[in-house]
């Protein structure tokens, strides 16, 4: 099998209502659906949608530039042996792991339609028919966001993430105390700063909810402020943003720096690099979650497919959008939540098709 052709495709991922974080606020993206062509027929999707220039340095121009100059050298690789694969993608373009992540993702498609096997089988087995999930409960007034947190739990969430940040450290304490009110004993809580604390405001947040069950994602811009913190805190820290690469998440462990992971799926650079990441997680007994910054149908099933193979006991869920987007590209099988849970795709490779109507005409193509 040999690998014929690339399109491109631009696909709009309007919000349903505005995500507000503490750095940016998602109302509608664009983005990028990369399929690979087999000179057999069949063919694979992989997505890539950073939210918005600002959160992150990634982007959706930068993706699109990344695979102009990534996907001439691909033509005629086999599409299944995706470890030459990435190192061809390397060796074109140094850098830009979220948009080889698409051809990435898309290479784990293919290869499992050809061997007829999902991709959580081809990554070591899925754990059950479905995996836990959890809501991310955006900025507001903390009266609101306590009873968002309270409804959520009423559906079946057993995780709520609160977005805090961008705001006096004050009302996020008032937050936090008013969803532990809000809320019945043994729901999970994950404080998310995204960046957006200093490290004074984070050892405020947390000796002033010292008694709240929680954890605290991502506090401070870098390492240096979280290793200086790290032991003044009453909460265990998790690192999202600052899990860049393999090596950064190698880097935070040896370290001693984190008590787990927000692990985003493109970030890293796609399915092979999340194993990867996973496994290091699963040698040092750290929780984490298999997510995306945003996206459709195509990076919800690959972070439910890589979430489906994780120790359950290690396992924080997967963040997908779908409650907050407007639309799916694949109509018949769209990846939905339901009390809490996410059913793991079933149909070979990824389990979801796009609908080509929904895809448009490529944007770009190669081969």
């Amino acid at each position: 099998m040999k690998l014929a052709g690339i399109n491109v495709y631009n696909v709009d991922v309007p919000s349903v209502f505005q995500y507000k974080l503490a750095s940016a606020t998602v109302t509608h993206l664009q983005s990028t659906v990369v399929e690979l062509v087999a000179d057999n027929g069949l063919v694979g999707f992989g997505e890539t949608c950073p939210a918005g220039p600002v959160y992150q340095p990634q982007h959706m121009l930068g993706a699109r530039a990344a695979l102009q100059e990534i996907g001439p050298s691909l033509i005629g690789l086999d599409p299944r042996n995706i470890g030459q694969l990435n190192r061809a993608m390397n060796a074109a373009l140094n850098g830009s792991r979220y948009a080889k992540a698409a051809i990435d993702i898309a290479a784990w498609d293919i290869a499992g339609k050809a061997y007829n096997r999902r991709v959580c089988d081809l990554l070591g087995g899925a754990t059950g028919d479905t995996i836990p999930t959890y809501y991310s409960v955006t900025t507001s007034s903390p009266d609101e966001m306590a009873r968002e947190a309270r409804e959520r739990q009423q559906e079946g969430y057993a995780r709520v993430q609160l977005k805090i940040g961008g705001r006096d450290v004050e009302q996020d304490i008032e937050t936090l105390h008013k969803v532990k009110e809000a809320t019945k004993p043994g729901i999970r809580i994950a404080a998310d700063a995204n960046r957006s604390l200093t490290s004074r405001d984070t050892m405020f947040l947390s000796q002033r909810c010292r008694d709240i069950s929680l954890v605290i994602e991502q506090p401070c811009n870098t390492m240096e402020e979280i290793a200086a913190i790290r032991h003044q805190l009453c909460h265990p820290v998790y690192m999202d943003e600052l899990a860049e690469d393999v090596n950064s998440v190698m880097r935070a462990v040896s370290g001693g720096l984190v008590d787990g992971f927000g692990l985003k799926l493109t970030r890293l650079g796609g399915i092979s690099a999340l194993q990867i990441a996973r496994d290091i997680c699963d040698a040092r007994s750290l929780p984490h979650t298999c997510d995306d910054t945003w996206g459709g149908d195509i990076i919800a099933a690959a972070c439910v497919h890589v979430g489906a193979t994780v120790v359950p006991s290690r396992f924080e869920g997967s963040w997908i959008a779908a409650p907050y987007i407007a639309r799916h590209v694949d109509k018949q099988n769209p990846v939905r939540i339901e009390a809490g849970r996410i059913k793991v795709p079933t149909g070979p490779g990824l389990g979801v098709t796009p609908d080509k109507l929904q895809l448009g005409s490529p944007i770009m193509s190669f081969g």
